[in-house]
């Protein structure tokens, strides 16, 4: 397979995990700032902007004030933002037409309609009244791909670096959200273990779409070592960390018997996927949270990079 190719197919399933990451986090920040007044509605926004890594570009055109509107609208389809919702969307859908012989005609039909349905809905400024109808709209269309995928696709080097990049996509979406709320969604440390520091450690499971999973297992209980520990180690949660590393350790090895042997990147999924099943959130807690998710951050880039240069993604 093209280097060319393997690098479409990666990013395509990397931006589409991207959107709908990026629409689930504005669900949940809208819901809470729906619950305060406003100075802590516009840290809200603030912490939402930050999340995403997008509060340099927001403040250069808005300066230091966050209001939801602003907020959302920058991040779903302001034309200035390259990370906006809909600029992955229009990333993705071009990534699907450059490997277009490579997935099936399912695959394309679902990119494509995704693309164009979110640009016709985004053609305007979002309203608070319509917000929930384009977040809907996101995630149903991300889903549809992902159900084209696993339902026409060949389980072979194509699927194998699609999975790839969703699941390298997933699991910074959450060791970063994980890793910013105990630096900006808290006002002080003097609120952990408050209630608010609950509120927030609900917030999370929320934008990870987890709370239901994680209140079914736990009969209603909101304990913060819990969560973490939910969103950290449990291989049962499809957005936890060591599930997405589970599926590349079973899509990577796929792609070494396909090519007839391991590389550098099977080391340091290795390495990794270690850590990850024999820690405790005990042992976490103890080295400190913070610090636990910058390592994990680190090696989970250093891990897409690897595979894109083990697999040749720029020939």
């Amino acid at each position: 397979m093209l280097g060319r190719s393997a690098n479409g197919i990666f990013w395509l399933f990397r931006y589409l995990e991207r959107a709908e990451n990026s629409a689930r986090a504005i669900e949940a920040g809208f819901r809470l700032a729906l619950t305060r007044d406003a100075s802590d509605a516009s840290d809200e926004w603030r912490s939402l902007i930050v999340t995403l890594g997008l509060q340099n570009a927001y403040e250069a055109k808005y300066g230091p004030g966050f209001t939801g509107p602003h907020v959302f609208n920058f991040i779903l389809r302001d034309r200035e933002n390259p990370g906006s919702v809909l600029a992955m969307m229009e990333m993705a859908r071009t990534n699907a037409r450059m490997v277009r012989a490579g997935i099936t005609r399912e695959v394309w039909e679902s990119v494509n309609d995704g693309w164009m349905k979110l640009r016709e809905a985004l053609a305007r400024p979002v309203t608070e009244t319509r917000l929930g109808d384009v977040l809907d709209l996101v995630r149903r269309q991300s889903t549809q791909v992902r159900g084209a995928i696993e339902g026409t696709m060949l389980r072979n080097e194509i699927y194998n670096f699609a999975r790839l990049g969703s699941f390298i996509e997933r699991a910074d979406n959450t060791a970063r959200i994980l890793d910013v709320k105990y630096y900006v969604l808290l006002p002080s440390v003097s609120y952990v273990g408050s209630s608010l520091d609950n509120v927030q450690w609900e917030n999370v499971l929320r934008s990870l779409a987890g709370e239901r999973a994680y209140r079914w297992l736990n009969a209603g209980r909101m304990d913060p070592r819990g969560i973490a520990e939910f969103l950290i180690l449990d291989e049962r949660f499809p957005r936890s960390l060591a599930f997405c590393y589970s599926k590349l350790r079973s899509n990577l090895a796929s792609l070494a018997r396909e090519y007839g042997g391991e590389m550098h990147s099977h080391e340091i999924l290795r390495d990794a996927d270690t850590q990850l099943h024999t820690a405790t959130i005990e042992a976490i807690f103890d080295q400190g949270l913070h610090e636990f998710i910058g390592k994990f951050i680190a090696c989970n880039t250093a891990l897409a990079l690897q595979i894109q240069r083990d697999y040749r993604f720029t020939e």
